[in-house]
């Protein structure tokens, strides 16, 4: 009865419109107050849930990826793509990728880089003849190799939902050929649908125009390095390893790039405080609401059923996969990872999953429910930089789909891909 209640309200709640964070809240409320425990409790585990070191590098890269958007470099690693594929036949649909797997290199959010490419490639396709569905399509998809790309927050938050201190370094290493795989699928996409639609073909600017446009982006690529380059030299963790980025941005925005003013400053700031809050209440949430699910037995449940089932690790990772994709169609990918990790990783690893793998394989998997209706946030971005309903951009947006679903597929049942650069390093 208690998790009949605990799902009920959760499920109401959604359906008539109330944020994430406070469906989680009132759900865990709701059973707490049946079970006859005393409310006070719900607050003890929000906070215990945010309370975590590792949650500290979650602000500062959200402030670092604000601050790379609000000085230029996305449109600087656009200009790299378009003069790496912009002659192919539909060629911005791939410099759409090519850019948004540079920017996730740099910012780590899918959100952002779907505002940012957006903001900056729907004009010109636009003006290039692309569809606005099209264009829609491409940057959204495009937007999810950001959580695969080093350095992704939601891997933060998987580290620290895990229990077992997976650690953020591995993480970082193992989602850079899964990413580089999505993008390469997602580009072949790309060039189907704008051959199949008549796209016309751009101009090669030249060897010349291409060095110099790597030239003036690099000072912004090397966040990337740097941060990669310290947490596997030891130098410094990943919670210091985001501070550093904040302080490397604002050099190169400042004093490299020249267009980081004190405005754009605190509008970063500013906007970065606020994301950085509701993500921080949606992990506070979400805690509350999986110690109910483990006061409830629930994990234990649920491995006992798919165990029963099946006890092969290629039939439970499809299970996993499946129940995670239904997930991420109706809640948002923070809370799920919080929610889900505990109940779903002791799973994986008693079948002999490795945690690194399962993690990338969680990435990608919630990330694609980020561009499924009805709770799909980066579509809903999407949509409206590129000013079209919802409703157009999913109609066309099926052969994007499944480029991810074979990128996912290719990532579950190929441990390799996740793996070998973790165990190299």
């Amino acid at each position: 009865m208690e998790l009949a209640v605990l799902l009920i309200v959760l499920v109401a709640c959604l359906a008539i419109g109330v944020p994430v964070a406070f469906s989680l809240l009132t759900a865990s409320i709701a059973c707490f107050f049946v079970l006859d425990i005393p409310l006070v409790v719900v607050f003890q585990r929000m906070a215990a849930g945010v309370s975590v070191f590792t949650l500290m590098a979650i602000p500062f890269f959200i402030f670092a990826g604000d601050l790379m958007y609000r000085s230029g470099i996305a449109e600087r690693l656009v200009h790299i793509a378009e003069a790496a594929f912009g002659r192919a036949r539909g060629g911005l649909g791939a410099v759409n990728v090519g850019a948004s797997t540079l920017f996730g290199a740099v910012s780590g959010s899918a959100i952002a880089s779907a505002s940012a490419m957006g903001s900056v490639m729907m004009p010109l396709m636009k003006e290039k003849g692309y569809d606005a569905d099209y264009s829609v399509n491409v940057t959204v998809t495009a937007a999810i190799v950001g959580l695969l790309i080093p350095p992704s927050h939601n891997m933060i938050i998987y580290s620290a939902a895990s229990g077992i201190g997976v650690s953020i370094g591995d993480l970082f290493l193992a989602g850079i050929v899964p990413g580089v795989l999505t993008a390469i699928l997602l580009m072949f996409v790309s060039w189907v649908v704008a051959v199949k639609r008549g796209y016309a073909a751009g101009i090669f600017p030249g060897w010349r125009e291409f060095a110099k446009s790597v030239a003036f982006a690099i000072p912004g690529l090397l966040t990337a390095i740097i941060i990669m380059g310290g947490i596997l030299s030891g130098v410094f963790t990943a919670t210091e390893s985001s501070a550093i980025a904040v302080i490397y941005t604002v050099i190169i925005g400042a004093f490299v790039y020249r267009t980081m003013g004190l405005k754009k400053f605190a509008q970063a700031a500013v906007q970065s405080v606020k994301i950085t809050a509701m993500v921080l209440m949606i992990i506070g949430s979400a805690t509350a609401f999986g110690y109910a699910l483990a006061i409830l037995e629930a994990p234990t449940k649920l491995a006992e059923l798919i165990t029963e089932i099946t006890r092969n690790p290629i039939l439970v990772l499809l299970i996993v996969n499946v129940i995670l994709l239904l997930l991420g169609t109706f809640m948002d990918m923070s809370p799920l990872i919080v929610i889900t990790t505990p109940i779903l990783l002791p799973v994986v690893m008693e079948v002999g999953v490795d945690p690194v793998h399962f993690g990338i394989v969680m990435m990608l998997n919630l990330g694609i429910g980020l561009v499924t209706p009805p709770v799909g946030s980066v579509l809903f971005v999407g949509a409206a930089v590129g000013k079209i309903p919802v409703e157009s951009a999913v109609k066309s947006i099926w052969p994007f789909y499944g480029a991810l679903i074979l990128a996912l597929m290719a990532i579950t049942f190929i441990p390799a891909l996740s793996l070998t650069l973790p165990n190299l390093f």
